[in-house]
């Protein structure tokens, strides 16, 4: 590969190392790099990389995982060896959960999967270059993890990267996404990467307890605490200890319940009912919830002191709407799922796996589960039709077009939260039969634009989406000022 002359640190232009073994990457980077005012010095080989840091040569080092001689990862433990405060961005076409968390660990600056924006790439190496340009324009980073969990979206990366700076902190984490959107899994993967993973995970839905068992659920009870306490009985703090409790629907805790969980928070102890002696705990909350705890806060259905405790880090886990690109990974491993219990192997037709990413799936990742797992066992041939899936599809969906409307939990929130905001801001004032011309001036364009979303742009099967006139919805796409992507297309 072409080479530029070697810069040190006193040279007059940062000098960035860049090691991949992918010519035209590099050739994309070295361009991007030089156009905001570095220099870039190139290899296809970690060796050679080692060589010229621990000649001091370089400000920066970008390097990709899978190289000839020596991989990136084994040359960022060297790196660090060497000289332990050069940033070293590390870039992979393997977003796997374990190579993210493996070169956070190793202490890689920033981690970017492939495909990277490169634009995000280079401001973040501005940013850490010691001498970079004074007009690099400050944007959030970006990078990227995967694993076993499935997905190499974008979308699912920007929480793979949030899970990895996470591994080695013990910070409250509260999962913040729609109900089906795999928040256990989550926070099972979170728990097995930190430094508690060899004590107990237990997990409690907030939402699957009766209000008068909260609280012995969480702390126990002490044998004729109660009628029915027939035995001592441990909570889950003590089944949790010296590990990670992870409350689920955490928005469903009882007021009183709230309290005492607070307390446990900011005292580190808890009392079971029944018992006059303090327990001290040594645990790691994660919680979870599909609801708006600031909005239930205002409303008074959640202590304000609590939420701030819990939303120490809070991570948006996105719908499956938001990452159609994951659903023929997440079909394929369902499928492999499915033969564990003992389906035989079935795969799906290429037209099968465009229906299934085109479907808006508002159960998320569960409905999409439990449909393979269904279509598998309905299918009599090893190749799974689109006849097969469409009739699956359309069976679930059946009693929503019947008339029986059950919109999704997110839907139902995002209305109910828009009456509220707007009784609260014009009640004295309320014209009478005003609320419904409000309401669908505000959830009309999202509402389209998902439709839009959900058939690839295309506004023939939009239309027929939503049930009303091509022409009227080109009529409401300029009203609502709906803006149409480049690659969205318009009657194909």
């Amino acid at each position: 590969m072409t080479q530029t002359a070697v810069h040190t640190r006193s040279g007059s232009q940062p000098l960035v190392l860049l090691a991949d073994d992918d010519e035209s990457i590099c050739t994309v980077i070295r361009q991007a790099l030089r156009k905001r005012g570095f220099a870039v010095r190139v290899t296809d080989n970690g060796r050679e990389l080692l060589g010229w840091v621990g000649k001091g040569l370089g400000d920066l080092v970008i390097t990709d995982v899978m190289m000839p001689q020596l991989n990136g990862l084994d040359a960022l433990s060297e790196i660090r060896l060497l000289r332990p405060d050069l940033p070293v961005i590390v870039i992979s076409a393997q977003s796997t959960l374990m190579t993210a968390v493996e070169a956070t660990q190793r202490g890689a600056s920033e981690y970017f999967p492939k495909p990277f924006d490169l634009r995000l790439l280079v401001d973040c190496a501005a940013r850490l270059l010691p001498e970079a340009p004074s007009d690099a324009p400050q944007t959030q980073e970006q990078s990227g993890i995967s694993g076993d969990l499935i997905g190499s979206s974008p979308a699912m990366q920007h929480v793979y990267r949030s899970l990895a700076r996470l591994t080695k902190v013990d910070l409250t984490v509260m999962l913040e996404g729609e109900s089906g959107t795999g928040k256990e899994v989550i926070a099972r993967k979170l728990h097995e990467l930190s430094p508690r993973k060899n004590k107990p995970f237990v997990a409690l839905n907030m939402a699957a307890i009766p209000r008068d068992l909260v609280e012995s659920e969480l702390f126990g009870h002490e044998k004729g605490a109660f009628t029915g306490a027939l035995a001592r009985r441990k909570g889950k703090f003590a089944l949790a200890e010296g590990g990670t409790l992870f409350l689920d629907e955490i928005g469903d805790m009882p007021l009183d319940a709230q309290a005492k969980l607070l307390r446990v928070l900011q005292e580190g102890e808890y009392m079971p009912i029944g018992s006059a002696i303090p327990c001290k705990t040594n645990v790691r909350i994660l919680c979870a919830t599909h609801q708006n705890l600031e909005a239930r806060c205002k409303q008074g259905e959640f202590r304000e002191d609590l939420y701030y405790r819990l939303h120490v880090v809070p991570i948006h886990i996105p719908p499956l709407r938001e990452r159609r690109e994951d659903i023929p990974a997440l079909a394929e491993f369902f499928l492999k799922q499915a033969m564990k219990k003992g389906l035989p192997a079935k795969r799906l037709s290429k037209e099968a796996m465009e229906l299934l990413t085109a479907h808006l799936w508002p159960g998320n990742v569960r409905e999409l589960e439990n449909a393979i797992y269904r279509i598998a066992a309905l299918s009599s041939d090893e190749i799974i039709s689109r006849s097969l899936v469409e009739e699956q599809l359309r069976k679930n969906d059946a009693p929503k077009e019947a008339g029986n409307i059950a919109f999704s939990e997110s839907y139902q929130e995002t209305v109910t939260r828009l009456l509220t905001q707007y009784f609260e801001a014009h009640a004295p004032s309320l014209p009478p039969m005003g609320v419904h011309g409000r309401i669908i001036r505000l959830t009309e364009k999202p509402l389209i634009m998902l439709a839009l979303e959900a058939v690839g742009g295309n506004q023939i099967q939009a239309a027929d989406l939503l049930g009303i006139n091509r022409n009227t919805l080109r009529k409401k796409i300029r009203e609502l000022g709906i803006t149409l992507e480049r690659n969205v297309r318009g009657d194909s």
